[in-house]
């Protein structure tokens, strides 16, 4: 594979690590009242561009989203690693696609907070649809996500996720443990938010309460309101800054296929 294609894919790794090591800080210190605040991808943004230097932030990540939005969709359409075309090969590929497009939309719109461009407000506030239509949407949306749910739930526990790395030519025994723990505890957490999401599309759609699309911090202020709520929501929160880490462990020791 052309080495230009590589280094783009690990900065694309670099800034998605990035973004859910936020969102898992900021989130377990809401967690124990330490600050923070529930987050998602699209107030992570926000929250830099509030920091020291955020205009240069926002840069970084911006290229960094797009750098990662570029990789999937060359994997999804170029399938430059030979994944295949038989039927569970189309459905990888598809995860892939779009995953391309939300992480390009997510980069636009950094770069539409940089010239203050965008609107404002979370991801939370953003308008949902009405009618049939969003009714249809979000229960698409729903199953998709329960779906994908699914697949981090039993990624972690087949280990796939280890395949990506090469894992037995890593010759440093606490590598290879920071690579397997923090990937497994990442896709559990992933697996959980995916789910309640899912949880919370489906009952939004049965109820015809599309009005306000959902994202993250929804999934977290489920998490918040149970039982336990604090924990629940700690614990998730610190297997998001698990999965960051895995992710940079992926930026540094990606091995790609020809």
């Amino acid at each position: 594979m052309d080495s230009k294609l590589k280094n783009v894919a690990r900065v694309g790794y670099v800034a998605k690590a990035s973004v859910y090591g936020i969102t898992g800080v900021l989130t377990f210190l809401a967690a124990f009242n330490m600050g923070g605040q529930k987050s998602s991808k699209l107030q992570i943004i926000e929250f830099l561009e509030k920091q020291p230097f955020g205009n240069a932030l926002l840069i970084l990540l911006g290229l960094g989203l797009l750098c990662y939005s570029v990789w999937r969709f060359i994997q999804s359409l170029k399938d430059p690693e030979n994944i295949g075309d038989d039927k569970k090969a189309k459905a990888k590929r598809l995860a892939y696609f779009i995953s391309a497009i939300l992480y390009l939309g997510l980069s636009v719109y950094a770069f539409m907070t940089l010239i203050n461009a965008a609107s404002s407000g979370s991801g939370n506030s953003s308008s949902g649809l009405s009618g049939t239509a969003g009714v249809i949407v979000f229960a698409v949306i729903g199953i998709g996500l329960a779906i994908a749910g699914i697949f981090q739930f039993k990624k972690a526990k087949t280990k796939e996720f280890l395949q990506d790395f090469g894992y037995d030519s890593i010759s440093d025994e606490k590598k290879r443990k920071t690579i397997k723990n923090t990937g497994y505890l990442g896709l559990i957490a992933r697996g959980i938010i995916f789910c309640i999401l899912a949880y919370i599309f489906v009952k939004a759609a049965l109820a015809s309460n599309t009005s306000n699309m959902k994202g993250t911090t929804d999934a977290f202020s489920f998490l918040q309101e149970s039982q336990y709520g604090s924990w629940l929501m700690g614990i998730v929160a610190a297997g998001f800054v698990c999965y960051s880490i895995y992710v940079f462990m992926l930026a540094r020791y990606r091995k790609f296929k020809a």
